[in-house]
C-alpha cells in the first residue's frame, strides 16, 4: 500500500477534482493549505499526522501575520478544513493516520455583512449612461447581478446564447451544481439593448472593449474586470464603502427577504447547499422583532 504523502496528496486532489466535482480553484487551495502543513511538520508519511502536530501548526498559524494583525481565525479554518478533509480521504482508503474528527474548527465571530441602502443601490444601478456598447454593457452586467444574485464567476461564465424569450436560464454553481435563475423585466431589457449593439461574433456575455480587447488572448470579461465595473460605478454613485459584485448578491438576498419571500426559497435562488449559509440575512430582515420592539418596550417610561 503506498503511503508516501505526496503521493497521496496527488491521488487526493485528484478525487476532489473529478469524484467530488471541485472547481480548480478549489483543489489549488486545499493543495496549498495541506504542502504547508506538510513543510511545518516535515510529513512523509499518515503515521506522521499526530494530534500534537495538528495543535502546534496551529499555534504556528495564529502567530503568522495577517492584513490586519495575525492571521483571521476563519482563514486558520481554510487549512483545518482542508487537512480534516484529507485525512477523511485516508481513512476511506484504509490507509491509518489521525482521526478527521480530532481536528476542531476555531471559534469566529457572526458574519458581518456588506450592505448598501436602496438609495445607493438606485444610484449605482443608474451609474451606466448613454447608448454606447460599453455603457449598455456595464447597464446590463449591473441589472443582471440584481437580478438573478449570480456570483460573479457563474456572470462570467455566461454564453450570448441566452434565451431571452424567457425569464428564466439554469446556471452552474459552486460544486458543479445547477440551480434556475430568473430575469426581470429591467434585466431582459437591458440585456437586449446591449447585444443588439454587439457587432463581435465572440460567444461570451460579456466582453472586453477598447485598449484591453485588443491585447487580450480571450475577450470573455473576467471577474476582476467585473470587480472593477462595479467599483467604477459605485465610487460614481458617491458610495463611499467598498462594494463589489458580491455586496449587490447580498442586495437580490436581502431585497427577496424583506418583501416576504422564505428562508427556502431565497437558499435555492443563491445556490447555497446549506440553509445556515442563508441565515446569515435574516437579522437584517427580521421586521417582525421591529415592530415587537416599537409595541412593547419602553411602556412603562410612558
Amino acid at each position: 500500500m503506498i503511503n508516501d504523502l505526496k503521493t497521496l496528496k496527488v491521488e487526493f486532489l485528484e478525487y476532489l477534482e473529478i469524484e467530488k466535482g471541485r472547481s480548480i480553484k478549489t483543489v489549488e487551495n486545499y493543495d496549498r493549505y495541506i504542502t504547508r502543513f506538510f513543510t511545518y511538520a516535515k510529513a512523509t508519511s499518515p503515521s506522521h499526522i499526530k494530534e500534537t502536530t495538528v495543535r502546534e501548526f496551529r499555534l504556528h498559524l495564529n502567530r503568522q501575520s495577517g492584513v490586519s494583525g495575525t492571521m483571521k481565525h476563519k482563514t486558520q479554518n481554510y487549512h483545518l478544513i482542508a487537512l480534516r478533509a484529507f485525512l477523511k480521504f485516508l481513512r476511506k482508503r484504509n490507509i491509518e493516520s489521525l482521526n478527521p474528527e480530532r481536528i476542531e474548527l476555531a471559534k469566529v465571530g457572526s458574519r458581518d455583512l456588506d450592505l448598501i441602502s436602496t438609495a445607493e443601490l438606485n444610484r449605482l444601478m443608474e451609474g451606466p449612461k448613454g447608448s454606447s456598447e460599453q455603457s449598455l454593457r456595464d447597464k446590463a452586467i449591473l441589472e443582471l447581478f440584481f437580478s438573478t444574485g449570480l456570483r460573479v464567476s457563474e456572470l462570467c461564465a455566461l454564453d450570448r446564447d441566452l434565451d431571452l424569450s424567457r425569464d428564466e436560464f439554469s446556471v452552474r454553481g459552486k460544486g458543479e451544481k445547477v440551480r434556475v435563475v430568473f430575469l426581470s423585466p429591467a434585466a431582459k431589457k437591458a440585456i437586449k439593448e446591449y447585444l443588439d449593439k454587439r457587432r463581435d461574433l465572440d460567444e461570451a456575455l460579456f466582453t472586453q472593449m477598447g485598449k484591453a480587447a485588443k491585447s487580450a488572448k480571450s475577450l470573455r470579461l473576467s471577474s476582476r474586470s467585473v470587480e472593477r465595473i462595479v467599483k467604477h460605478y459605485a465610487t460614481k454613485a458617491g458610495i463611499t464603502r467598498k462594494v463589489t459584485p458580491h455586496v449587490i448578491r447580498h442586495s437580490f438576498a436581502t431585497d427577496l427577504l424583506e418583501n416576504g419571500a422564505d428562508l427556502r426559497s431565497v437558499q435555492a435562488l443563491l445556490g447555497h447547499s446549506n440553509i445556515t449559509t442563508t441565515q446569515v440575512y435574516t437579522h437584517v430582515t427580521d421586521k417582525h422583532l421591529r415592530e415587537v420592539h416599537r409595541a412593547f418596550h419602553g411602556k412603562r417610561r410612558r
